[in-house]
């Protein structure tokens, strides 16, 4: 399993890691961050006939790079746990 993230904070590779050690799953940082208006863009282009599909139009997409799960499951979990009861708490 693999996340594809974009926007501003995916230029912060520690949040990066730290969402792929958390999901226990790679995260793949596009080259091109900012992706909303060229999603925009590539769905106008579909609709104009310009792409053929949305198999095309994902294949356009190009990755940075990738960040791997480095924490253990104990560490994640023990994280997960203070997180929920700090939740149940609000």
């Amino acid at each position: 399993v693999n996340l594809r993230v974009d926007g501003g904070m995916v230029a912060n590779n520690w949040v990066l890691q730290f969402l792929a050690d958390i999901l226990g799953a790679r995260v793949d940082r596009p080259s091109l961050v900012e992706t909303t208006a060229l999603g925009a863009a590539y769905l106008a282009g579909l609709e104009a006939g310009v792409y053929g599909s949305l198999e095309e139009l994902s294949d356009l997409w190009r990755c940075d790079r990738n960040f791997e799960p480095v924490m253990t499951k104990e560490h994640r979990d023990k994280l997960y746990d203070g997180w929920s009861q700090a939740v149940q708490k609000l």
